[in-house]
């Protein structure tokens, strides 16, 4: 599996770090993991957009999804697309309410609200724990405990995995999805705080505990704050897991 950064900045972009997205290949699939802003820019330059066979969306904050905006106007008005989009809906993952969630951050008024139907170009699966296939790539989704409705994904082909957790603080849904990956690209926003608002994110330091309980092959951390310290997040991920830790970076590519 190849996984390529889109974005990866925490809650807003920083300079030039869009926020989250990810695309990952694995057997001739092509996945994209959130479309937050900036994101589609990336995505562009890494593939077709008509080429992709599924979007999953961990949960609907704007700096995982603002995007999607960009890629349902992409699909719609095309002037010369490889195949008619309603003819092959593409596949969308995400929380139950996202159809009407999407629709409303795409339409500027309220009669485009009522005739922008993304139903016609997507074909929305609601998310909840459990397996789906997209093509030969196994996915694997787990409930995570954020401030919304928001999961993470383990991919699987060929014998390898990776993990996204998605915004989570640390728990323990999140090291049984992750037990022995090769991979845990993990959501780092900030260094240990005190007095820090609950069920928000995992510092550095929690992301590390959790690839360190699951036995993960590797860390990659993502979605760091853009006024968050993100060399001490690293060092302190560094000091509490023993196996390769990196900080995410726009347009880097791992091959897992």
């Amino acid at each position: 599996m190849r996984l390529s950064v889109l974005g990866c900045a925490g809650s807003v972009p920083g300079p030039g770090t869009p926020t989250s997205g990810y695309l990952v290949e694995a057997g001739g699939a092509r996945v994209v993991l959130d479309l937050g802003s900036g994101v589609f820019s990336g995505l562009l330059r890494r593939c077709d957009p008509f080429d992709l066979d599924a979007v999953l969306l961990s949960h609907l904050h704007l700096d995982h999804c603002a995007d999607f905006s960009a890629l349902a106007t992409y699909r719609r008005h095309h002037p010369e697309p490889p195949y008619d989009p309603s003819s092959r809906r593409l596949s969308v993952l995400a929380p139950g309410h996202a159809p009407e969630r999407l629709a409303a951050a795409h339409a500027a008024s309220r009669a485009d609200l009522e005739r922008l139907r993304l139903d016609e170009l997507f074909d929305f699966t609601p998310l909840a724990a459990g397996r789906h296939r997209i093509g030969p790539v196994e996915v694997e989704v787990a409930r995570m405990r954020h401030i919304c409705e928001a999961y993470a994904f383990r991919l699987t082909h060929g014998g390898r995995s990776l993990v996204f957790s998605g915004d989570t603080v640390q728990c323990g849904e999140l090291v049984e999805l992750a037990r022995g990956a090769d991979l845990l690209l993990a959501d780092a926003a900030w260094r240990e705080q005190a007095g820090r608002a609950d069920h928000l994110h995992m510092s550095g330091k929690e992301a590390a505990s959790v690839a360190a309980e699951a036995g993960v092959g590797r860390l990659l951390l993502t979605h760091v704050l853009p006024w968050s310290d993100e060399q001490g997040v690293l060092a302190d991920a560094v000091a509490e897991f023993a196996g390769p830790v990196e900080l995410a970076r726009p347009d880097a590519v791992y091959e897992v």
